[in-house]
């Protein structure tokens, strides 16, 4: 989950000496000042009004941990206020964490990250206004990383954050994060979305030290920091586009990279959880991965090719019944050994799929349990349609 960390501060120093270089030798017309001026007070309005009406509706989270379900993820912090350690505390019968959520509803439902309170035997809210409250868990998905919680008080001076449509996100837009960041409560931090249609490592085990991936994650530059975890990414809206999940640092401190789990996948996890206290997730039971151009050359395909390359097929899985093949010997290319033989996965319902990823895509958020789809392959170079009934992905314990 965490990938290599780089520093960047010295850029940021640059890159204001060269703005401060250029203003010399020429003064800036005055309606040019004034233009900019305009532009800043404009902005710092928009932010300030977006903090005092999105801030009461987002809760810093505390939960008391066991010591054998204590873990040191995203969101989790120690009794210092410092990122967790699995090892620090265990001469202690429990350990703390802290994270972040936002109200959902009307009703006193309050999303979070389930990295944060996984494991937990208590959970206590903390509003913008020092109110306070215990919480239940409703329910946890591990493989979205989401959780819901039931306020246990009045919650009805505080509004649901309104929910936006996570499709219509592009590169570019604002995006601002409210949060519990090393438990400094209402923090609000900014920047852009950098990056759409993401996979990031969920939860929930797939077997073989591999985990289920989340699709469509929102990439942000945002900074976001432990105890982040949970609280909303907003537009410049004030509506959520994404739940923050997770930074790309090796020290586990902002780097420029972060994660958002999107609105649309919260809100139909959400209303799953709430509805069932539980979320069934579609199963196809392959691996495998997006072709590459070694995979073409070995399976004697066009280097542009492009589609969702079976490698591997569960025994007794949908993708088994349905006859999918993995792929079942090898051929050496550059000096690396190519899998060949499997089946190469062109379409899903007629939706064309170019990466891996779209197809995992459209699984988690098109299909349900006992649906049957239309897989289009490609196998040894002729094109065929095969019909696959999903089940439910099967429970798999983590290895602690």
């Amino acid at each position: 989950m965490w990938n290599k960390f780089k520093q960047t501060g010295l850029v940021a120093v640059l890159a204001l000496m060269l703005g401060v270089g250029i203003g010399f030798g020429t003064a800036a017309p005055l309606n040019t000042v004034h233009s900019q001026t305009a532009v800043s007070d404009s902005e710092t309005d928009l932010l300030r009004n977006l903090y005092t009406k999105a801030n009461p509706s987002v809760v810093s989270i505390d939960v008391r941990l066991p010591t054998t379900a204590a873990g040191s993820l995203f969101g989790q912090q120690d009794q210092g206020g410092q990122p967790g350690s699995p090892n620090q505390q265990n001469a202690q019968p429990y350990q703390y964490a802290a994270g972040s959520g936002f109200m959902y509803d009307n009703a006193g439902h309050i999303v979070t990250n389930a990295h944060v309170v996984q494991g937990a035997d208590r959970v206590e809210l903390t509003f913008s206004d020092d109110t306070m409250m215990y919480a239940k868990v409703v329910g946890i998905d591990p493989d979205s990383d989401l959780a819901v919680l039931q306020a246990e008080g009045n919650t009805s001076k505080y509004a649901p954050l309104p929910i936006a449509d996570s499709e219509a996100v592009e590169v570019g837009d604002r995006a601002i994060a409210i949060g519990n960041p090393f438990q400094r409560s209402g923090t609000m931090t900014q920047g852009i979305v950098s990056g759409i249609h993401r996979s990031v490592d969920g939860l929930a085990p797939a077997g073989q030290n591999q985990s289920y991936t989340i699709p469509d994650a929102i990439q942000t530059d945002a900074a976001l920091n432990p105890g982040n975890s949970g609280g909303p990414l907003l537009n410049n809206q004030g509506q959520v586009i994404g739940v923050n999940e997770q930074i790309a640092s090796s020290v586990r401190q902002s780097s420029g990279v972060s994660f958002a789990i999107p609105s649309n996948l919260v809100k139909t996890t959400a209303e799953a959880l709430i509805k069932d206290g539980k979320v069934e997730h579609s199963w196809l039971g392959i691996s495998g991965n997006s072709l590459t151009l070694d995979e073409n050359t070995a399976l004697k395909l066009p280097d542009d090719t492009r589609g969702a390359y079976v490698l591997a097929v569960q025994q007794g899985s949908p993708a088994a019944q349905a006859g999918l093949k993995g792929g079942a010997s090898a051929r050496n290319i550059q000096n690396t050994d190519i899998p060949t033989g499997g089946d190469i996965i062109v379409a899903v319902d007629k939706q064309p799929v170019k990466h891996f990823d779209d197809l995992t895509s459209y699984l988690f958020t098109k299909t349900k349990v006992g649906q049957t789809i239309t897989l289009t392959v490609l196998r040894n170079g002729k094109q065929q349609d095969l019909q696959v009934t999903l089940a439910a992905r099967p429970q798999i314990q983590a290895n602690n």
